[in-house]
């Protein structure tokens, strides 16, 4: 398999490939994210990254010697928005290609769009409905929801629970990774004994978790959710001291979580994230290391900020796709959307990823770490 690391692919960006592209605006790619609103914790990084490396790319020469130019909204996480922005991005300002739907929602309103328009669209969000049926010009970044469940599913399963509570947001990706977990938990032998659910705006989920609390045999509690919603979920679990093994989705893979929830309050919490939440304690000969510190180093660097999970999905799929466009030779969108296909060992700093006609996500569980919040930041659980 052909391992493409971020450094390697840095340094073709310079070779002549005679791209054909707007000639006033060399290549133009386009993003909607949510920069600001529920998800800007998601947004911001994603953002701040797609920047950074467009102006990190240019300053190295470009892509095949024409530089790329980013035109970007802030959808404030309304998938409205998210949908108007995708059409101006392809019928005013011309784009080749879309990155973005920092969230469930907002990518899924922004699919009809590029599909409709023959566009590509790598999307950073996590429910598998993105990519599952496959649609011809829609890839993600993010492991799926159903893969999030399997892996949370393995552990449990590894550590002899079989009686478990769930409590999930009701937004998109809180309803989906519901459903998903739903589908399967019954392969590991556990069983599913108080299912509960709360508002992308409630401020107190007591209520639910006492009834969780309360449920028979209960042997550990998972949460479903991004956003604030699972901070809060955090705080209530630990003031009513429900004493159980507790454990979040990727959706929360961010130091931000920690800090929102607060330290006390997230110990011992485990979920399964990304190579970068850990890129200083992967082993020396792990493909991914070298791609996950120079992404991590680049970017606090820059923004003075640490690097989280959602910023990792922006990098990977900038990358993706200007591997794609090097490959394609082109910089029209059906040329783009055949070669972001043909994908095949590129490292990113969220798994390798070779795609396929049958699979626009390319990962597999293997690019999941379990990951354990210890003493106010991530570590890896043996």
């Amino acid at each position: 398999m052909r391992l493409l690391t971020a450094t390697a692919l840095a340094g073709t960006l310079a070779i002549g490939l005679g791209l054909a592209g707007p000639a006033a605006a060399d290549i133009r790619i386009g993003a909607t994210l949510s920069e600001t609103g529920p998800a800007a914790f998601l947004g911001d990084p994603e953002a701040k990254t797609l920047k950074m490396l467009v102006e990190e790319i240019n300053a190295a020469g470009g892509v095949g010697g024409e530089k790329l130019e980013l035109v970007l909204y802030d959808d404030g996480g309304d998938p409205n928005k998210a949908r108007t922005f995708a059409t101006r991005l392809i019928e005013d300002d011309e784009v080749v290609a879309i990155i973005g739907g920092t969230t469930t929602g907002t990518s899924m309103a922004i699919i009809p769009v590029v599909e409709d328009a023959e566009v590509p669209f790598i999307s950073l969000a996590g429910a598998i409905e993105i990519i599952d049926p496959v649609r011809p010009f829609t890839f993600k970044t993010p492991h799926t929801d159903r893969m999030a469940c399997a892996k949370i599913f393995e552990d449990m399963k590894e550590r002899g629970f079989t009686r478990i509570g769930l409590i999930s947001g009701s937004d998109g990706f809180g309803a989906s990774m519901r459903k998903q977990c739903l589908d399967i938990v019954g392969d590991y032998g556990i069983e599913v004994v108080a299912d509960e659910t709360y508002g992308p705006t409630d401020a107190d989920m007591t209520p639910q978790l006492t009834n969780i609390k309360g449920a028979a045999g209960i042997q550990a509690v998972l949460n479903p959710g991004f956003g604030q919603g699972p901070a809060i979920v955090t705080r209530n679990y630990s003031q009513i001291a429900v004493g159980l093994p507790f454990y979040q989705s990727h959706g929360v893979a961010s130091d931000g979580f920690i800090q929102l929830a607060g330290e006390k309050e997230a110990e011992g919490i485990r979920l399964p994230g990304t190579a970068l939440l850990v890129a200083d304690l992967l082993a020396e000969d792990d493909p991914q290391k070298p791609v996950a510190v120079a992404y991590k180093t680049a970017y606090e660097s820059a923004t003075g900020t640490p690097a989280s999970t959602f910023g990792g999905y922006a990098h990977d799929a900038l990358r993706i796709l200007v591997d794609a466009l090097g490959r394609a030779g082109s910089a029209e969108p059906q040329a783009i959307r055949d070669a972001i296909e043909a994908t095949s060992g590129f490292v990113g700093t969220t798994g390798v990823v070779t795609m396929s006609p049958e699979d626009h996500l390319g990962l597999d569980l293997s690019a999941f770490k379990m990951l354990e919040i210890r003493d106010g930041g991530w570590a890896l659980v043996d």
